[in-house]
């Protein structure tokens, strides 16, 4: 369930027990996940922000991380589908944008949390204080959530990630160990996505032993284009541009454009990039004039696809 923390920051209505409520003026209602169908499992609507409850029972087991690992369900179901953001085609070009980075910087992040449309992908920092209590934020304001998995750069070790970092060299148990501790960090994320991992993401052995031991979790992987030629048997997706290389307000302007046109071309496009301040205006800026385009806004899990 969410946290009574996370619930009472993320809008100003009061508490009753594990829900919000707001009186007579808003409704609390239950729906059925149609990416889960199953009883028990559902979005909570709360006025017009639905967030899915995490964990399911079923999808999860104890893990070395502090909080419970991703398991998939006798009966087929997963995180990859359970806890991703539901989606409906309009029909029309859907660009999907990820902001990353986040949980490291509290002010930032609740900024993105508050402001950004819902339909944009959060990916938290692993190695964040109070990470569930950040994912159960993001997922109450409506946002789907993916996890970073620090993978090896080609400037390591002077450039270290952290002490779970996935190294390219390291034997698949060791990949594995690692990995289970970085699933077990929260819940209600639907999928991984690389930090850094020039390197890792590089190496045939290092994503040999990587993508099995993240596809029987039931876990997605959508990467920021540098695995790009990579399959590995799960839901996948690669990011077709990093936005926020350049920090300036006409590079980010420009990036952005150049997402949707790709999108407008292709019937689909993927962004990617860790938030800066100055990003935020931007973004919302064009996030509310896609509409005026016939282009929709789509979660990145609305891109991906198995392979």
């Amino acid at each position: 369930m969410f946290s009574k923390k996370a619930l009472a920051a993320a809008s100003p209505l009061p508490m009753q027990g594990n829900a919000r409520v707001s009186g007579a003026s808003q409704e609390l209602a239950a729906i059925t996940n149609p990416y889960v169908g199953a009883a028990g499992a559902g979005f909570l609507f709360l006025g017009c922000v639905a967030a899915l409850v995490a964990p399911i029972v079923g999808l999860s087991a104890p893990g070395p991380g502090g909080g419970m690992l991703p398991v998939v369900a006798p009966d087929g179901r997963n995180v990859a589908q359970a806890y991703a953001r539901p989606f409906t085609s309009t029909g029309a070009p859907r660009v999907a944008l990820i902001v990353g980075g986040l949980g490291l910087n509290p002010q930032t992040t609740r900024a993105v949390i508050d402001t950004l449309p819902p339909e944009i992908t959060l990916s938290f920092a692993p190695y964040a204080e109070d990470l569930q209590d950040w994912i159960d934020m993001a997922r109450a304001a409506g946002h789907e959530v993916l996890l970073e998995a620090p993978m090896e750069p080609a400037e390591y070790p002077s450039n270290d990630p952290g002490p779970y970092t996935l190294l390219a060299n390291s034997k698949p148990d060791e990949t594995a160990r690692k990995l289970d501790w970085l699933l077990s960090r929260g819940a209600g994320y639907f999928g991984v996505t690389n930090y850094l991992g020039g390197r890792f993401l590089n190496s045939d052995a290092a994503m040999t032993a990587f993508s099995p031991a993240l596809a029987r979790h039931g876990v997605a992987f959508i990467d920021d284009g540098q695995a790009r030629r990579r399959g590995g048997g799960m839901m996948r997706a690669s990011a077709d541009s990093v936005i926020y290389d350049q920090l300036s307000a006409d590079a980010i302007n420009l990036a952005l454009g150049e997402l949707e046109a790709g999108a407008i071309k292709g019937g689909t496009a993927l962004g990617s990039g860790f938030v800066y301040p100055l990003t935020l205006t931007a973004i919302k800026t064009w996030a509310r004039s896609l509409p005026q385009r016939s282009v929709q806004l789509a979660p990145a899990s609305a891109v991906m696809s198995k392979r």
